[in-house]
């Protein structure tokens, strides 16, 4: 009978340390799971973190490592959708999408309307012009037109770096009501849907420069094109989900998790991002 209930008693803390390791899954993650597959957003032209290839249709990049690692995490299938700054979170608050792996910036607006994980890689904003035109630093801007991205912190960036220059007085800037579409101190600025018709935009004459992250713009620095002596304004990038989600800390949970034990890093070498 002693034997019996030793059996027992260790069949019972066996089972107990197994619950104890196991996650509790959400409402919203066990949806994904009874689905069967993960819906992601990601870039398409943003080589090392998420590219696709034209020929194949096969994504590539860090970014789209870390959306496969969710996936194979949840035991499901991938589905990737090509967002733009413009559209990332429109398909993400319709339901589209269940989270958004796509170069996005977190700042504290951005967290008032979506979770966000801790961030996987930091970057800088600058500026990508024709070496033709002369401009090398921030104060060769004054009076130009900058090209971003509809919907990004770009022009915002850009206008704060030139008033830390001194160049803007800051009186007449407030990050609350500033309007890339209205501003007219020193620079202007053209919007446009995705960046490479920004950059078509730069090769024809209708924009000065185009300014955005670094990683991204590196795919356009192409020859006769170089990048000015300046990058500014941290970039922080994270994994956006819908507010309040279940969902949300359990990216939170893994990405934390991949950060310590230097899975992201392995994803950063193998898509040669520094």
């Amino acid at each position: 009978m002693k034997k019996i209930l030793c059996t027992l008693l260790t069949l019972m803390l066996s089972l107990l340390v197994v619950f104890a390791g196991a996650e509790t899954i959400g409402a919203n993650t066990q949806a994904i799971i009874d689905r069967g597959v993960l819906r992601v957003g990601v870039k398409n032209a943003v080589i090392g973190f998420g590219y696709q290839d034209m020929l194949t249709g096969e994504y590539s990049g860090m970014e789209i490592d870390i959306a496969n690692k969710l996936a194979e995490e949840l035991g499901v299938d991938i589905e990737f959708t090509t967002v733009t700054a413009a559209t990332r979170t429109e398909l993400l608050d319709s339901g589209d999408i269940d989270c958004v792996l796509a170069t996005f910036t977190i700042t504290e607006e951005r967290k008032q309307n979506w979770d966000f994980s801790t961030p996987y890689y930091t970057d800088y904003v600058t500026v990508l012009v024709n070496d033709a035109s002369g401009i090398k630093t921030l104060s060769d801007l004054v009076g130009k037109k900058i090209g971003v991205s509809s919907g990004s912190t770009s022009a915002r960036s850009v206008v704060e770096a030139i008033i830390a220059d001194g160049l803007i007085d800051a009186d007449k800037y407030s990050k609350d009501t500033f309007d890339p579409a209205t501003w007219t101190d020193q620079v202007s600025f053209q919007q446009y849907d995705d960046y490479p018709t920004i950059s078509t935009a730069l090769s024809a004459g209708e924009v000065d420069a185009f300014s955005v992250d670094k990683s991204i713009l590196a795919i356009y620095k192409t020859e006769g094109r170089s990048f000015i002596d300046a990058q500014f304004a941290p970039q922080e990038y994270g994994v956006a989900t819908k507010k309040d989600s279940d969902f949300s800390a359990y990216v939170e949970d893994k990405v934390s998790t991949w950060l310590e034990d230097g899975t992201i890093a392995a994803f950063m070498t193998e898509n040669g991002v520094e």
